[in-house]
């Protein structure tokens, strides 16, 4: 029978407010309500459903949800489902989704927590799970996701379960609920961030005080916390998705590979990261944290205590810890400003003005689409920055700036560039579909101070060579050698990309 939720356990049904047990938590600013709903009379679980924190640990909204539960007197049932109809779904975002999804699963099993899974397929749907898996819970907890298609699901469920909703950012060090909401520029955002950033480094996972669920659910739920490597490619083998692009040996879904990052930042990254961070021709001037970072297979909590107990200077941890906290923060905190963060709407009107007023200037460097998926272009330098997109899926930081702002000049028009950009960073790469990548476009696009000087194509919008990267040490003979890699083949649209507004609601 469902545990049965005393009356004094319920709470009021506006939507800026929380149960007591998250509006007295400490993380309290990381939550938020989603709807109005009142919690039903009798429930099975407190229902946490995630997208991308795939963590166990130091995950706020597994935290909230136990919160919760213990308050209430019931179980957490932690929830991951993968479906093969999301925008680019492919042998490699499925495998390390499933990979993440794995750990996950093993390690909510350590914590004391039910967790169950679901791959979408055709001998096995489930029309409406998410639905069916709250009609069973008092309340609904989800993480708090800005861009792509987390968001629209987020909302869609709010505005149709019968349950509350409650939204809990994970992304994120300090939740942008904790700023000022008013920030325009990063200068700024650096300050407010910098003065209370540390009173949110410390984490602690919340203790279940009731068993894991064991009981009924809608449906027979995947093993995947029990699958092997071998079980795993079988299954996304089996799948209705992309599989002209292959899963990468070079970032691991696991759990190992994430705690070997954490430790070459602190031994071989941090101590060369200042003089090393811009060269991409070097292996020690990037932690390549970021796709396990957007799949939130490691929070940026952890990886600011790996950062703050190394072996290092105090400058040396600032630079880093700048990159980490500042510039992406920022990009989070930017894109819950925007309703579309991934449109060239998005862009600052100047932006836009300029570009727009260069937009029938002659491109004669234009390239066509199938030459700009698989880095065989006339330009070797932006040839060897996509072909890590296409090989490795992942791209280095530098290097992205620079393929970013000639992809301008390649492409018919401002806003088919803005596209192509998008698709090929979301398409191809493990950190794609992000804030933070979407932000680091939106830069190269403009969004940023103007240039000095007009030039034709950009306008005030500045330009970029590869000369940073050429000046390096190895850097000619590096890029050389990238753009030289065999590109895999993989299918191309007929018709150029569009300004990814996410029209259609992806189903539940």
């Amino acid at each position: 029978m469902p545990d049965t939720i005393g009356s004094g356990k319920r709470w009021g049904a506006m939507t800026d407010t929380l149960p007591p047990a998250l509006a007295d938590w400490r993380e309290a600013p990381r939550v938020r309500a989603m709807n109005g709903c009142e919690p039903p009379a009798k429930a099975d679980y407190v229902l946490c459903w995630l997208q991308q924190a795939l963590r166990a640990h130091d995950n706020p909204v597994i935290d909230a949800a136990v919160r919760l539960g213990n308050a209430l007197g019931l179980p957490v049932l932690v929830y991951h489902g993968l479906r093969e109809d999301y925008p680019y779904a492919s042998d490699r975002l499925h495998r390390f989704i499933l990979g993440a999804s794995r750990d996950l699963g093993k390690g909510c099993r350590e914590r004391g927590l039910a967790c169950v899974h679901f791959v979408d397929r055709e001998e096995k749907r489930e029309k409406g799970l998410v639905y069916r898996l709250a009609q069973q819970a008092a309340a609904v907890v989800l993480e708090d996701q800005p861009a792509f298609v987390a968001q629209w699901q987020a909302e869609r469920v709010a505005g149709r379960v019968e349950r509350p909703v409650y939204a809990v950012n994970a992304a994120c060090t300090v939740p942008p609920a904790a700023l000022d909401q008013d920030i325009r520029a990063t200068s700024a955002f650096r300050r407010r961030h910098e003065a209370i950033r540390e009173d949110w480094y410390d984490s602690h996972d919340e203790e279940p005080e009731r068993a894991p669920y064991d009981g009924p659910l809608p449906y027979a739920p995947d093993d995947v916390a029990g699958m092997d490597d071998a079980q795993i490619d079988a299954l996304v083998a089996g799948l209705a998705i992309d599989h002209d692009l292959p899963p990468v040996a070079r970032f691991p879904a696991t759990r190992e590979a994430v705690t070997e990052r954490l430790q070459r930042l602190a031994e071989d990254v941090l101590p060369r990261y200042a003089e090393a961070r811009g060269d991409a021709s070097r292996d020690d001037g990037a932690s390549e944290l970021s796709p396990y970072l957007h799949f939130g297979m490691v929070g940026p909590r952890e990886i600011v205590a790996a950062v703050r107990g190394a072996d290092v200077s105090a400058e040396k941890r600032g630079k880093y810890l700048d990159e980490l906290l500042t510039w992406r923060e920022w990009f989070h905190y930017k894109a819950r400003r925007m309703r579309v963060p991934e449109s060239f709407a998005r862009l600052p009107d100047w932006a836009r003005r300029e570009l727009g007023e260069h937009a029938g200037d002659e491109r004669p460097h234009r390239e066509t689409l199938h030459a700009l998926v698989h880095g065989e272009t006339e330009n070797e330098s932006w040839n060897a920055a996509q072909k890590q997109f296409l090989l490795d899926g992942w791209m280095h930081n530098n290097l992205r700036m620079f393929w970013a702002k000639w992809l301008i000049q390649m492409t018919p028009s401002p806003q088919e560039g803005w596209a192509t950009a998008c698709y090929l960073n979301d398409r191809f790469s493990l950190d794609g579909r992000d804030p933070s990548t979407y932000g680091n476009i939106a830069w190269a696009f403009g969004d940023s101070a103007p240039g000095y000087g007009r030039r034709p194509i950009y306008g005030l919008v500045a330009y970029r060579t590869d000369a940073s990267i050429r000046k390096q040490k190895n850097g000619p003979a590096w890029l050389a050698e990238q753009a030289a890699r065999p590109a895999i083949k993989v299918h191309v649209p007929r018709k150029p990309p569009k300004d990814p507004y996410l029209s259609e609601k992806i189903p539940i």
